[in-house]
């Protein structure tokens, strides 16, 4: 397997069989986990086609197994970014950290395609986390380890 990724958040792998695995750690490791797993589910049932799929998942151990969604953007225009989130949106998500670093380009499909979505939000029901609710926990532990 090839490393992708090595933070205090996760560790993401490239399985030789192009499968991402993904295994959640650090602050709210379970919230993330269980969000991201829970929007691209409901990506999937509305038909979101670029976007991973859930293959497999153990919240047990916080670890998921997606499809790939190609390989990370070096450069991307601000506009093009803002379509990619956009689009996002219209099939009721909204992903709480647009960033480049959350898109990739799939060339099988010949389009751009969105990854990491710990904190997004189904914008139908509410249900989400956000970098800020991340951050405001963060400050709280902090506040309270002292």
């Amino acid at each position: 397997m090839q490393e992708v990724k090595d933070s205090k958040q996760a560790t993401v792998r490239i399985g030789y069989d192009g499968r991402v695995h993904k295994t959640f750690r650090g602050p709210l490791a379970r919230r993330r986990f269980e969000n991201e797993t829970r929007v691209l589910k409901y990506l999937e049932e509305k038909g979101c086609p670029f976007v991973p799929r859930v293959l497999e998942e153990d919240a047990d151990s916080l670890y998921m197994v997606t499809t790939n969604c190609g390989a990370i953007v070096q450069k991307i225009s601000q506009r093009k970014l803002a379509s990619l989130f956009e689009e996002l949106e219209s099939y009721g998500v909204r992903h709480e950290d647009p960033f480049s670093r959350n898109v990739t380009y799939n060339a099988d499909l010949g389009r751009f395609c969105l990854i990491d979505f710990e904190f997004a939000t189904i914008l139908e029901t509410g249900e989400g986390f956000t970098l800020a609710e991340l951050e405001e926990a963060k400050a709280n532990e902090r506040k309270h380890g002292e």
